[in-house]
């Protein structure tokens, strides 16, 4: 199917790592232009900060941008993807 983005399909990968060594994986998939939610509920609370700073590089280095979502959850774009959070309702 072609898509309107040319040859980019926009993609969401969802990952529930639970070691630190996926983090190299995760940040291979931004590096692929995929969004990338991931969910370090699996993982001792240190590791997944280890993890959670780590990807957090990877992003920062693609100009990308990252989102808390809640205390284990995160979501990380690539650079050509608009991260925003809408306000609170009043």
């Amino acid at each position: 199917m072609p898509s309107p983005f040319n040859e980019w399909m926009p993609e969401v990968v969802v990952f529930h790592p639970t070691r630190f060594e996926e983090a190299q994986w995760i940040v291979h998939h931004l590096r692929e232009r995929k969004t990338v939610l991931v969910h370090a509920g699996a993982m001792e609370r240190s590791e997944a900060q280890r993890l959670i700073d780590f990807v957090a590089g990877g992003v920062s280095a693609i100009d990308g941008q990252a989102e808390c979502l809640d205390e284990l959850t995160f979501v990380f774009v690539p650079e050509m993807v608009a991260l925003r959070r809408d306000p609170a309702p009043p």
